[in-house]
């Protein structure tokens, strides 16, 4: 267990809906079942979920689980995405989308909504999934500020992947997300969600959330994939995955070196990085889940593993 921010304890390992959604391979609705129960079994507190994951195929997993009752302690997260729009929509919007997750799911309320959009600046390129920093001020925060006071939900958080100097404004301006979501792999890759120039920061935003005691949530441990063993999907090798699945070739040299799977080191790499709280897996089996499981009983990385790692794939 350990702390997430402000938000109490939860589990190290986090059961993310990508996978359960089918979004990272083939499975099945009932392995998908079958691979949530058993994540809870095994001491897994925390479901993180989203509309967008299989077209609410993962969020409708969690209600065949659980029959609209989570055991106790777990806790569960979902998400919305708001573009550029009039403020007066924003609103409606995110009600809109809560509620559907809720019905899905069988629930009444969730524990975390988090803002499924990157944040950037006015003068960003033109971006469907995109927020102005403006429009998130003066109306997105305010509604999720809302949908705290009416009890439909626990707290809200952000996505940390968008232009970092407009996620680190959101971290540092008042009132704060309770949890923000952050690249956490030894590529510091968002791979195909990076749409902006420049690097991405996630260690930068990671230590700013933790300044002000706003949970870490680490995603992309495996960075799709590119740090496993084989991409599970097809792709052009042209794009960011594949990409990266390249440039980690002396990491999973690296892996086999030590004795442990790319997937099971990335994951401990992940669960070592200072002030993230807990990493969002993306399994779609209960074969991955359990080597996760066995990845975090392993602790984490020492410092000289680490520096290891970090070089294999080019890291100062």
């Amino acid at each position: 267990m350990r702390k997430l921010g402000r938000l109490g304890e939860v589990s190290a390992l986090t059961l993310g809906g990508g996978g359960l959604g089918q979004l990272w391979g083939p499975t099945t609705r009932e392995e998908c079942v079958a691979t949530v129960r058993e994540a809870v079994d095994a001491g897994i507190t925390l479901l993180d979920l989203a509309p967008s994951y299989g077209d609410g195929e993962a969020e409708r997993v969690i209600g065949a689980a659980f029959g609209g009752h989570l055991p106790t302690g777990v806790r569960v997260t979902t998400k919305c995405s708001v573009g550029a729009q009039p403020a007066s929509e924003v609103l409606p919007l995110l009600e809109n989308s809560l509620n559907a997750s809720l019905e899905r799911m069988g629930l009444k309320s969730v524990d975390i909504f988090f803002l499924h959009s990157q944040i950037v600046p006015e003068d960003a390129p033109d971006n469907p999934r995109a927020v102005p920093y403006k429009l998130f001020v003066e109306a997105v925060r305010p509604a999720l500020e809302e949908l705290v006071a009416r009890g439909v939900i626990g707290a809200w958080g952000i996505t940390g992947i968008g232009v970092p100097e407009t996620i680190l404004k959101a971290l540092v301006s008042d009132p704060a997300p309770a949890a923000v979501q952050a690249i956490a792999n030894v590529l510091d890759s968002p791979g195909g969600l990076k749409r902006f120039e420049g690097p991405a920061r996630p260690r930068e935003i990671i230590a700013a959330a933790a300044g002000r005691d706003i949970g870490v949530m680490g995603i992309r441990a495996v960075q799709a994939g590119a740090l496993t063993d084989a991409i599970d999907r097809e792709m052009p090798q042209e794009h960011p995955e594949m990409v990266d699945y390249r440039r980690a070739a002396p990491f999973r040299e690296l892996a086999r070196e030590v004795g442990e799977s790319p997937a099971s080191l990335a994951h401990r790499y992940a669960l070592s990085l200072e002030h993230v709280s807990t990493v969002v897996l993306g399994v779609k089996n209960r074969e991955e889940l359990h080597e996760c499981i066995d990845a975090e009983a392993q602790g984490p990385l020492d410092s000289a593993l680490m520096t290891r790692v970090d070089n294999a794939v080019g890291r100062s």
